[in-house]
C-alpha cells in the first residue's frame, strides 16, 4: 500500500492571524494552461521543499495560482507609500497574493508570494497580470544580488500562464513565486499610522519585532518601536552601501519598496551602471532623477524619516519628545552608511585598516578620488576594480585611463602604499567579473520572450558565480558596446 504524497508546502499564517485589518483574503485568478519556465532548485533546497513535487503538474498549478495548495490562506496585503515623493494612502498588493509562511530547516520564516496572480481589491485600475520578461528579470536580479552577498528577495519559480497580456504589444503572461523573509514595508506602517489606530500600530510593531528583532520581543511598546527603528536604520544603511559599491540602481525607492527586513525588493526599473556616473538614471518614469545612483543614500534617509513619522504615537505621548528621540536615532544613519560604504570600498581596493595613517580619512579620500577618476574618464565601474588587481599581479599601472594621466599615476602610487600583501586575491574575492549588464539582460529577456531560454539560463548561471572566471566569451565581462543605448528600464506593470 503506497503512502500518500507529502504536502507541497507546510504553511504557517502568523501575519493573517495577528494582523487582521492589514489584508483582504483573496484567491488567485485561475490559469488554464500553466507551464514552468524556470525553477530555483537551490532556493527550494534551502527552504526544505520537494523540488520534484513542485515541478509536477500539481506543483506548477500551485506556483502559478491555478489551484490553492493545501494549507494556504491566500491574501492581498494592504500598505500605503510615498511614490516619487507623493503620498498614496492606499496601495497594497494589486496583483499579488501571499500564500503563507514557510519555516526552513534552520527555523527561519519566509513568505511565499505570487506576483501577477490577478486583480485584487487594491488593483487601482490595473489588470492584475504580469508578463514574462519582467518576471524573468526579477528572477535574474534576485539571483545576481544573492550571489553578490546582498540581502534580497528571491524567486522560487516563474510560471507562464498560457495567455497573452496587453501592454504596448501582446506579450506572454507569467506569474512569479517570490520568497522574502517578510513583505513588511515602510508603507505597511504608513497605512496603519494613517488610520489612527494606535492598538493596531502597536500590534504591527510587536509583530515586526518578533519576526525581525527578536531580542526586543519582550520590551514595552515604546522600546519595541525604538529598537525596530534602530534596526531598520542599520539594515537600510548596510543595504544601500551594498548597492552603491556594486553600481546597482534600484530605480524606484518608494516607501512601499523599502522592506523592514533590509532585503532588496521589486526589481522593476533596476539596473547596474556600466561607466561610472553618479547621475545615472535608467528608469523611464524617473524624469527628475530622484532615484539616480548618487541620490540613493540620501533617499534612504528620507524614507527612514517617513518610517519615523509612523512611530511617533508609540514612542511618547508628547509629540516633541517623540520627535526628539526618533531624530536622535535617525542621525545614526549617515555615519552608519558611511561606515559600511568605507568598509566595502576598503575590501574592493584591497586595503586593510591597521589603525595607522589616519585610516578613515585617508582611505575615504583615496576611495573617493578613485571614483572621481573613473567619472572623469567614463571608466567601467565593475571592470575598474578587477583591472586594479590585474595591475598588482603584473606590477604595472592599471589600464584605466590614458598612460600620460598624471593624476591616475599619482593615485596609483598612494594606493599601492596602502594595499595588503595578498590584495589581488582578496580583491578578486569581492569584486565581481560578472554582473547583470544591461545589454546582456535585454538580449536574454528578448530571447526568452521569443521562446529561447538558453541565453537567459546561461546568464543566470554566470551570475550565480560572479567572482570566478567561467571560461566564457569575454563579452560577459565587458560593458555595453558603444551602439547600445541610450538605455531605459521600465516598471513592467
Amino acid at each position: 500500500m503506497s503512502l500518500p504524497a507529502p504536502p507541497l508546502f507546510v504553511f504557517e499564517h502568523s501575519f493573517a492571524e495577528q494582523l487582521e485589518g492589514l489584508y483582504v483574503e483573496w484567491v488567485p485568478a485561475d490559469v488554464a494552461e500553466p507551464s514552468l519556465v524556470v525553477f530555483n532548485d537551490d532556493l527550494a533546497h534551502s527552504l526544505g521543499l520537494d523540488a520534484a513535487g513542485l515541478r509536477s503538474p500539481e506543483g506548477i498549478a500551485a506556483l502559478v495560482g491555478a489551484s490553492v495548495p493545501g494549507g494556504a490562506r491566500p491574501l492581498a496585503q494592504a500598505y500605503a507609500g510615498h511614490q516619487f515623493g507623493g503620498y498614496s494612502p492606499r496601495l497594497g498588493d494589486g496583483r499579488a497574493v501571499l500564500l503563507g509562511e514557510l519555516i526552513d530547516p534552520t527555523g527561519s520564516r519566509h513568505d511565499l508570494h505570487l506576483k501577477g496572480s490577478g486583480r485584487t481589491p487594491f488593483a487601482r485600475g490595473g489588470d492584475g497580470k504580469a508578463v514574462l520578461g519582467p518576471m524573468l528579470r526579477e528572477y535574474l536580479f534576485g539571483e545576481a544580488m544573492h550571489a553578490l552577498g546582498i540581502a534580497s528577495t528571491r524567486a522560487l519559480a516563474v510560471v507562464a500562464t498560457g495567455e497573452n497580456v496587453a501592454r504596448e504589444t501582446m506579450l506572454p503572461g507569467a506569474v512569479l513565486a517570490r520568497v522574502a523573509s517578510s513583505h513588511l514595508r515602510v508603507g505597511t506602517f504608513q497605512y496603519v499610522a494613517a488610520t489612527g489606530d494606535v492598538e493596531l500600530l502597536a500590534r504591527l510593531v510587536d509583530y515586526a519585532v518578533r519576526r525581525h528583532v527578536p531580542d526586543a520581543a519582550d520590551e514595552s511598546p515604546r522600546d519595541q518601536a525604538l529598537a525596530l527603528f534602530a534596526e531598520v536604520i542599520e539594515r537600510q544603511a548596510s543595504l544601500i552601501a551594498d548597492w552603491m559599491t556594486v553600481g546597482f540602481i534600484h530605480g524606484v525607492m518608494n516607501t512601499d519598496n523599502v522592506t523592514i527586513s533590509g532585503e532588496t525588493i521589486d526589481y522593476g526599473p533596476c539596473a547596474f551602471m556600466d561607466a561610472y556616473d553618479p547621475d545615472t538614471v535608467f528608469s523611464s518614469i524617473d524624469h527628475a532623477g530622484r532615484y539616480a545612483y548618487g541620490n540613493q543614500p540620501a533617499i534612504g534617509a528620507w524614507n527612514l524619516s517617513r518610517f519615523a513619522e509612523t512611530l511617533l504615537t508609540l514612542v511618547d505621548d508628547d509629540a516633541d519628545t517623540a520627535v526628539e528621540q526618533l531624530t536622535e536615532l535617525l542621525q545614526t544613519y549617515p555615519p552608519a552608511f558611511a561606515g559600511h560604504w568605507l568598509d566595502r570600498m576598503r575590501s574592493k581596493l584591497g586595503i586593510v585598516a591597521d589603525g595607522a595613517h589616519n585610516d578613515d580619512a585617508g582611505d575615504q579620500a583615496l576611495a573617493e578620488e578613485f571614483l572621481d577618476i573613473l567619472g572623469e574618464q567614463a571608466v567601467d565601474f565593475t571592470g575598474a576594480f578587477r583591472e586594479l588587481s590585474t595591475a598588482l599581479r603584473r606590477n604595472s599601472a592599471p589600464a584605466l585611463t590614458p598612460s600620460d594621466d598624471e593624476r591616475t599615476a599619482a593615485w596609483y602610487q598612494r594606493w599601492r602604499s596602502r594595499v595588503a600583501p595578498d590584495a589581488a586575491d582578496r580583491m578578486d574575492a569581492v569584486n565581481p567579473l560578472y554582473i547583470a549588464r544591461n545589454h546582456l539582460v535585454e538580449e536574454a529577456l528578448d530571447a526568452a520572450t521569443a521562446g529561447d531560454l538558453q541565453p537567459f539560463n546561461t546568464l543566470v548561471e554566470l551570475l550565480r558565480s560572479p567572482f570566478a572566471h567561467a571560461g566564457v566569451d569575454a563579452r560577459y565581462e565587458q560593458q555595453a558596446p558603444a551602439n547600445f543605448g541610450p538605455y531605459q528600464t521600465f516598471c513592467g506593470t
